[in-house]
This record gives structure tokens, sequence and C-alpha cells, in this order.
């Protein structure tokens, strides 16, 4: 089974860089954790996809990805998902009731209302951190993330993602730098004829292809690109889920509050509860014990 893995892939004759990505049993068990309602679990299922394309872009491997969307006045406030060393995570926070009332398939403004999507690359090596912001605008957050590479990176993107029952994929697209004309960065032109013909490919793939637990994503990459030139395909990456919320780690954060802090933590019984909202879980934890 071809599942819960990522493929990088250069196309040099297009000055193209290429990422693949194909979610099954870690994306059952992400979701699973939360009984969203269909909309919901539609929203959160392409933001994992599209946040394993993006974490794949990182250099560092024990660098982090995270998208965030905040928003007032829809359905949801805020939805978090995040990458790090093929470990992915996320969860929405939203209003249950009107949520019942949602399409299946409603564009960013009826999910958010109004907001933002922040796009954050940390750097574990250096501590370097990227950020971008861009309007929560369009039908999907795979637009809202070509907007923000357009944007923000100025480099011409494109995002495709496909999902078919409890099986999700992803495209990921970009334009490769190639110098300066003048005072114009050439991959930033939308009408490059490299990357129109890397974008014409790209927009044939199909929800079939992506969704194929018995297609490797290599055989995906040489089908749209070989024609084109050579296509250089990387080791590919194993993906997880990946919630950090470890009982140790708890304890040691809150054994950090003075004794009367963790005191007002605490309920009648001296226990603490600290949740998790990317597993659902709770960690009871005896105050008198720490």
């Amino acid at each position: 089974m071809h599942a819960d893995k990522g493929l990088t892939f250069t196309v040099s004759a297009l000055n193209l860089r290429g990422r693949l990505v194909r979610l099954g049993p870690v994306l059952t068990q992400i979701l699973s954790a939360h009984g969203y309602p269909p909309a919901l679990e539609a929203l959160l299922t392409e933001t994992l996809v599209v946040t394993a394309l993006l974490g794949t872009l990182l250099k560092d491997v024990e660098g982090q990805l995270t998208l965030q969307a905040q928003a007032e006045g829809g359905v949801v406030s805020l939805l978090v998902c995040d990458y790090r060393a093929g470990a992915l995570r996320g969860y929405i926070k939203h209003d249950a009731h009107a949520a019942k009332a949602l399409p299946f398939a409603p564009a960013l403004p009826e999910l958010f209302g109004s907001g933002y999507l922040c796009v954050t690359f940390d750097q574990a090596t250096s501590g370097e951190r990227y950020q971008g912001i861009v309007p929560l605008e369009g039908r999907s957050i795979a637009e809202a993330v070509e907007s923000y590479f357009a944007q923000s990176e100025q480099i011409p993107s494109l995002v495709r993602v496909g999902v078919a029952g409890d099986i999700a994929g992803g495209l990921l697209l970009q334009h490769l730098a190639e110098g300066e004309e003048g005072r114009e960065r050439l991959h930033t032109r939308l009408d490059h004829p490299q990357w129109e013909e890397a974008a014409m490919l790209g927009h044939t793939i199909t929800t079939d292809e992506l969704t194929d637990a018995a297609l490797d994503l290599e055989t995906i990459a040489w089908r749209l690109f070989s024609e084109a030139g050579d296509v250089r395909v990387a080791a590919q990456t194993q993906l997880t889920r990946g919630c950090r919320c470890d009982p140790v780690h708890i304890r040691d954060v809150l054994s950090r509050f003075p004794a009367e802090e963790r005191a007002s933590m605490a309920d009648e019984h001296g226990v603490i509860a600290v949740d998790c909202a990317f597993c659902a879980k709770s960690f009871p934890v005896n105050s008198g014990e720490l």
C-alpha cells in the first residue's frame, strides 16, 4: 500500500520542483480522535495534505511547518496543523451548533467569516523563522496557499488535493528561481513558458491518481513529466501521526508553576486536567505529587 508517504522530485528542463503526498491510515487516526461533521472533516483533511506538502519543503530535518487559520464571524475560529520530521497533527476549534448547517463543500468565507492564514517555517538548527500571512479567501486552503506563495514568496505555485473515502493525496509544483533580468525576478513570472507548461501538466492529475494506494508516487511523477524532461526523485518520506502530548513532559511543565498557581488549576480533588486539542485526550495530574 503506497500511503502515508511523501515524494520530492525535480524536473530540470522545466526548472520545476514538486512534492507528492498520500495519506491513508495516518489520516484516519487523526480524524477519528475528533468526530467532526463532514464539512469540517473535509477541511481538516485538505489542510493536513497541504501541511504535508509544505512540510517536505523544509531542508532542516527537525524543522517545523505550521499552518494556522484564525477567524471571526464564521463557524471555525481556529484551525491548526503542523509537520515535523514527517509527523502530522491538526485540530479545529469551531461552533458545533453552526457546523451542523454547513453544506459539504463550503467556500472559505462560509467556514471562517473573515480571517487569515499564517504559514510559518521554523528552522530548528539555525533558529530562523519565516512567516507569511494571507487572507482566507477563495474556495479552499489550497487556493489560499497558492496566494501565500505568490504574494509572500513570489514563487508561482500549483496545489492540487484529491480525496476519495479514507485516502487523500496532494501535488505541489513550484517554478524555481532562474536569476534576474534587470530588476525582474524571472521566476515570479506567471506567464513564463516553462511554468505555463508545468502548470498545464500539473492540472491533468486526477483524484483517482492521487488517491490510488496501489499506485506509487514515483510513477505519478513520471507519468506527468517524463515527456518534458528528466524527472529526478529523492527518497520517499514516511508520514506519521505526530501528537507530542507526553505525560512526563506535562508533569515537568506543571511542576515549574508556583504551588499557588497549581492549586488554582486543580479541581476539588487536587487534580489538574490538561487537555490536548490535537489528540482530544485529557491527562489528569495530581497536583500534590508534583
